[in-house]
């Protein structure tokens, strides 16, 4: 049913593409157009990470300059967090319950009229392979990749040092009708809403979501291309990609065939409010245990991002869906699993630089993933609830650092307690934070 359903909403975007591109006529002068909103500036300011849509009352934030006719914007988020979660009573290897580490990213994008259009340039790197330590930093209930011969639980892996190496042009085709070409060796095809380290609403959270690689997992990959179709107030979107799952090694390119395909249809109905639905057939994209093959994935989500402002106070929600339907592999077993996830997110920004966070995940995962042997293709339905406070200091040079902690409480299945410390596992992160400052465009 999934693959189905990545089929027709491939086709359909593919589809609306072609319709737009054949409605405009063949005497379009080639400069026409480069003035529109969408041109100016050359960072508008629904554009999020890839060639995904935030909404239009969205503070930007990032160090502009002007260089050689380029436009340049230097972008980032440094966190560095203890972390404590006590709990973790089935991990082996010595890891420990508290943990220090650093999760941070900086991005630069470069952008400049070309040919009537607009052509950018991206680069986006972390130092988390070398400021994250034990396979990740602890994250109850979290999942995904695999570190030192074994699957990764308990742990939100690291990011890659290469995040983002693309290039991207734009154009436009009729009145505010545009095309654009997304490209590179790492980057963000066409499926998920806005990934997390990118989205208003968790900016100011250090944790990633355990809901993670059923939503946007897919913000970073070894290669693709997406070419898309827009008006101000809708996008559709093909891309094909390599949708395997980085290695251990991160600080490489894990460059792979193109065997992978998403289509994204994207609606802005106000400034405030930004819809998705999205689907990908992902090829080879999970790790097995060797020497099983790699396992195929297909995925499918759903979003709404929504903004208002009140004043001075700015609150930023997302609603997300995502389900992935694969195999999932055991010794002597294949067998096909479908599983759901939904997470809830919100941020308050208030006068004085007081920002109040929170996020509610629910998600079924396979005992495989959690390492719960004994019953490895079950699915067991695991929650996670956290609430938190950022305050910003007094900028320096446009940096702004801030201080901020959060709680938040694991709800694991029943008769799982003894993995964990008890039903309700509860656990706590303080941090320094370091980014641009944001301002509204």
């Amino acid at each position: 049913m999934i693959r189905q359903l990545v089929i027709t909403l491939v086709l359909s975007a593919a589809r609306s593409a072609l319709i737009a591109a054949q409605a405009v006529p063949a005497t379009q002068s080639a400069h026409q157009h480069h003035d529109t909103p969408e041109m100016n500036p050359l960072f508008p300011v629904h554009d999020t990470s890839g060639t995904s849509w935030g909404p239009a009352l969205t503070p930007m934030s990032g160090a502009m300059q002007q260089w050689r006719g380029w436009s340049l914007m230097l972008h980032g988020n440094v966190f560095g967090q203890l972390v404590a979660e006590p709990g973790d009573r089935h991990r082996t290897g010595g890891f420990s319950e508290h943990q220090a580490s650093s999760v941070n990213w900086a991005m630069l994008m470069a952008r400049r009229p070309l040919a009537g259009g607009r052509f950018g340039i991206r680069t986006m790197a972390s130092a988390e392979p070398w400021t994250v330590s034990d396979c990740g930093f602890i994250n109850l209930l979290a999942t995904g990749e695999m570190c030192e011969g074994d699957t990764i639980h308990d742990r939100q892996h690291p990011h890659d040092l290469f995040m983002e190496l693309a290039a991207d042009y734009d154009h436009g085709l009729r009145g505010s009708l545009r095309w654009q070409l997304y490209a590179g060796f790492a980057g963000e095809p066409a499926l998920g809403p806005t990934s997390f380290p990118h989205r208003f609403s968790a900016l100011t959270n250090p944790v990633a979501p355990i809901t993670h690689h059923w939503i946007d997992a897919t913000h970073i990959t070894f290669g693709l291309v997406t070419a898309g179709i827009y008006d101000e107030r809708w996008k559709a979107e093909v891309s094909i990609f390599n949708g395997r799952e980085p290695d251990q090694n991160r600080a490489d390119l894990d460059l792979g065939a193109l065997d992978s395909v998403s289509g994204r249809l994207t609606l802005m109905p106000s400034e405030n409010l930004i819809l998705q639905v999205s689907a990908g057939h992902l090829e080879e994209a999970e790790a097995e245990f060797p020497p099983e093959p790699r396992a195929d994935v297909d995925r499918l989500t759903a979003s709404a991002t929504y903004h208002v402002r009140v004043g001075s106070r700015l609150s930023a929600t997302t609603l997300a869906y995502g389900v992935n339907s694969g195999t999932e592999v055991i010794p002597g077993a294949r067998v096909d699993l479908v599983t759901h996830a939904v997470l809830l997110e919100s941020s308050l920004t208030m006068p004085g630089g007081h920002t109040w966070y929170a996020r509610a995940e629910i998600v079924g995962k396979p005992g495989e993933d959690l390492h719960v042997h004994e019953d490895p293709l079950r699915i067991f339905v695991v929650s996670k609830l956290q609430a938190g406070y950022e305050r910003a200091l007094k900028a320096w040079r446009n940096l702004v650092p801030g201080v901020g902690g959060a709680f938040s409480l694991s709800i694991v299945p029943e008769g799982r307690e003894s993995r964990y410390s008890g039903r309700f596992s509860p656990g706590y992160v303080v941090y320094l934070s370091l980014r641009p400052r944001s301002h509204l465009m």
